[in-house]
């Protein structure tokens, strides 16, 4: 399997204590997801980030209060997951990082099929991320301890439902 690394919406409008969608639990998979970085950069995966950039008046502000409103402070990639060169940024607009993006493409010329989705959250952009990439033929792994929910029995659902529905590792 040739594999990378995705790290979804570990913005501040989601992961920090000020953020206008702060996740409590999202703070507990920071340490985690800094060490599947780690692990991916010592052995040459390449990694995504997937970053929530939206417009001022984006159609997604009906269903949730303005967050991560392009170049803002709440869009920015939290300190402790800062990129370094090479690493690629995917915005996008939608829940799927492969909506209305070019992440299918890019990881089609790498020869990936395979990738390795954290992030948050749980329900919304993991889920949906996952659901596009079994459907467009990647197999997707999903460590337990990198992703959260703003709700940990919502949470455990989804997990549930991706493993047992769509086929998604999901790894301790």
């Amino acid at each position: 399997m040739n594999s990378a690394l995705l790290i979804i919406d570990m913005l501040n409008d989601f992961v920090s204590p000020d953020g206008v969608l702060y996740s409590p639990l999202s703070a507990r998979t920071i340490p985690h997801i800094k060490k599947q970085l780690e692990i991916a950069r010592s052995n040459k995966l390449p990694i995504f980030y997937i970053c929530d950039s939206h417009l001022k008046t984006d159609k997604e502000f009906e269903k949730f209060p303005p967050h991560c409103v392009k170049d803002s402070w709440g869009a920015r990639i939290i300190d402790e997951l800062t990129p370094v060169d090479g690493e690629r940024i995917i915005e996008k607009r939608r829940y799927s990082a492969f909506l209305g993006t070019d992440l299918d493409i890019s990881l089609k010329e790498l020869g990936i099929n395979e990738l390795i989705i954290t992030g948050v959250v749980t329900n919304i952009c993991i889920l949906y991320t996952s659901y596009d990439a079994r459907m467009l033929g990647y197999e997707v792994i999903i460590p337990r301890s990198c992703v959260a929910s703003f709700s940990e029995d919502i949470h455990k659902f989804v997990l549930s439902e991706l493993e047992n529905t769509l086929g998604v590792k999901i790894t301790d």
